[in-house]
């Protein structure tokens, strides 16, 4: 799904015009920026929480040239569905 495929549902779901809801998805989407800039966890109910990680230096090994090379630490964004999500795509969609 697209984004404007994904506005265009939203705003039949939510009975908005299209441009009312690409400023709610907006705002939404800058504020978890500026909780992920903060450190904070972003938990949606009924979905899952995004978390930013730091993944630590660490050294790996190009197999082409058996080279050794040093990756600098850097921060992931990560999620973690709830169990009920998992668990329905484990099953093919099915609850």
């Amino acid at each position: 799904m697209n984004n404007k495929s994904f506005i265009s549902e939203l705003s039949q779901r939510l009975g908005y015009t299209q441009d009312d809801v690409q400023k709610i998805v907006n705002t939404v989407i800058d504020a978890m920026n500026d909780a992920f800039q903060r450190g904070d966890v972003v938990a949606i109910p009924k979905f899952g929480a995004f978390e930013v990680k730091k993944r630590l230096e660490r050294i790996v090994v190009n197999p082409g040239t058996k080279q050794r090379m040093l990756v600098p630490p850097k921060l992931v964004l990560s999620f973690k569905p709830i169990a009920a999500l998992k668990e329905k795509l484990k099953n093919g969609g099915q609850a």
